[in-house]
């Protein structure tokens, strides 16, 4: 098993998040694309196309005039074709603003293989971030840590990118006072506050703090804005150590156990498998899109079906 330091004097990328592998991850977004799996309805103008309709460079059909339509849309081949006046209509379009909640809460500390999925998570998070910010989105996030929540309104810009993946660094350093009661319930709730209709919102979890305070909230999410769920897990959590016996700490404490015994190693793997799916049972029926992120992948191929542009062109293929 991989040893993880958690001395701040000699912390490793492993541990913390560092700024530079988080700012490095620009080259490896070009050419990703965070595309909406559902209509924009941000009021504000921008780069997709929304549920709005009206002037804009994108022509959606053509229908009987309405009056207040303007003039200059008549499509007048099929006017003179049918008899009756027919105009062309567009997409507007519509600005979105992506939010990225980044959880690196007390148990997120906790990796085997490459790092921690609080490190993990933040890039994740910066990947995704850098494709949005290359395609021109206004973007924002909210970094759960230990001890604080730390919220970010959604701008366009590199200083507020840089910003926002700074306070994602930050919430991965090691902090001592946890957060009282549900630090993931608290994230959401600000989320909830904040969030304006159209959003696409991307949360980066071990869901540990999954329970029917967060299923209502990312329920109640969902209903304004595009959802999805990345479940960051170490492959320990999953499957039991092989047979033996183990000496585990948490920095303060050391205990040991065994996993010798079958019913012990059913137990324990159970236990990941039952959150998995609670988080699935509620993502489904709402809606909310689900991805599966462990600590050793490449983040890239982990969220492609949010990031490849290959998987997005088939999907909006399907849809059309």
């Amino acid at each position: 098993m991989e040893k993880l330091t958690t001395e701040r004097n000699t912390e490793s990328s492993a541990v913390v998040a560092q700024m530079s592998k988080l700012v490095g991850l620009r080259h490896a977004a070009r050419g990703l694309h965070l595309a909406p799996t559902c209509e924009v309805q941000a009021p504000h103008a921008g780069p997709y196309p929304s549920a709005f309709r009206g002037r804009g460079i994108e022509f959606d059909e053509v229908r009987a005039y309405h009056p207040g339509d303007d003039i200059r849309h008549i499509d007048w081949r099929v006017t003179a074709r049918t008899g009756s006046v027919y105009s062309k209509v567009f997409q507007e379009e519509r600005e979105r603003p992506v939010w990225l909640l980044v959880d690196a809460g007390a148990t997120a500390r906790f990796g085997t293989r490459r790092c921690f999925k609080s490190v993990a998570a933040a890039e994740a998070a910066a990947l995704v971030a850098w494709a949005a910010h290359l395609q021109g989105d206004r973007i924002g996030g909210i970094a759960l840590a230990p001890s604080d929540v730390r919220v970010l309104t959604p701008r366009v810009g590199e200083g507020s990118l840089f910003e926002l993946l700074n306070a994602f660094s930050r919430a991965t350093e090691r902090e001592i006072a946890p957060i009282s009661g549900n630090g993931l319930a608290e994230a959401l709730g600000r989320l909830h506050e904040r969030v304006r209709p159209g959003s696409r919102i991307v949360v980066f979890s071990d869901f540990y703090g999954l329970d029917e305070h967060v299923e209502r909230l990312l329920g109640e999410i969902r209903r304004r804005s595009d959802l999805t769920c990345v479940l960051v897990y170490d492959p320990l959590e999953q499957a039991a150590p092989p047979p033996g016996r183990y000496r585990v700490s948490d920095g303060e404490h050391i205990r040991a156990f065994s996993s010798q015994d079958g019913e012990w190693r059913e137990a324990y793997e159970a236990t990941f498998a039952v959150r998995r799916e609670r988080l699935a049972t509620g993502c489904r029926p709402n809606g909310i899109g689900m991805l599966d992120l462990a600590t050793p992948d490449d983040p890239a191929i982990a969220l492609a079906p949010i990031l490849d542009p290959r998987h997005t062109n088939r999907r909006h293929r399907r849809a059309a």
